[in-house]
């Protein structure tokens, strides 16, 4: 199977960098500080939204803001202590696309984004986080915005993502979709393409655009 594209849109945590255990550390200390407890957290969804959706889902609006800026200083010290790691295949294929044709799009705010990437090498010419838009995933806003920003109509944009939320994102834009299985199982994942993760794909970059292939 090969897909052309004229940009690929990649999520960040679970596709090209893992960040989990860090994650997991901070939150569960977060949670800690402020009383929430594992029952509440099994009653929302996580993994693919932004800070602020999961906080408003579990602590009063006169406390969201402020909690929200602690869980951010929690996981953006932890990146320090080597809490990011980059997943395979990621940087051959990163390495392999120009600049102007690829971005980051991320739930994380981007004073984390920015401190997870830098802490692997990774600075994105176009990078969308959650300070810029109104809508987190699943809804297609913050695809759209880095479509619109690399001037590239939706339609030829390929997105990368692990998560179910992220992947809902880019089929509302009106993108391919492209699953990694990194942090949920294969059969989770509602996808043009499902595979194990970004060493699984050959990228070219061809007068006419790009194309995905999968190795063989």
């Amino acid at each position: 199977m090969t897909i052309h594209a004229h940009a690929l849109l990649f999520d960040n945590d679970g596709t090209l960098v893992s960040s989990l255990a860090s994650v997991e550390r901070c939150w569960a200390r977060w949670a800690r500080e402020y009383g929430v407890t594992a029952e509440d957290f099994a009653g929302i969804a996580l993994h693919g939204r932004t800070a602020v959706e999961i906080v408003g889902d579990l602590l009063p609006a006169d406390r969201v803001a402020e909690a929200v800026a602690r869980v951010e200083r929690l996981e953006v010290d932890d990146v320090a202590d080597g809490g990011v790691e980059l997943l395979p295949g990621t940087r051959d294929l990163l390495d392999a696309l120009p600049a102007d044709r690829w971005a980051v799009v991320t739930s994380a705010t981007h004073r984390l984004a920015a401190a997870r990437l830098d802490a692997v090498g990774i600075r994105p010419k176009t990078l969308v986080t959650a300070d810029e838009v109104t809508h987190g995933k699943p809804h297609p806003e913050p695809y759209l915005l880095a479509a619109r920003q690399l001037g590239v109509d939706p339609a030829r944009c390929v997105v990368f993502e692990d998560a179910p939320a992220g992947l809902a994102a880019g089929r509302a834009a009106g993108m391919t979709t492209v699953a990694l299985a990194t942090t949920h199982r294969a059969e989770e994942l509602d996808a043009d393409l499902v595979v194990s993760d970004l060493s699984a794909l050959s990228v070219q970059v061809t007068a006419a655009g790009i194309e995905i292939s999968v190795r063989g």
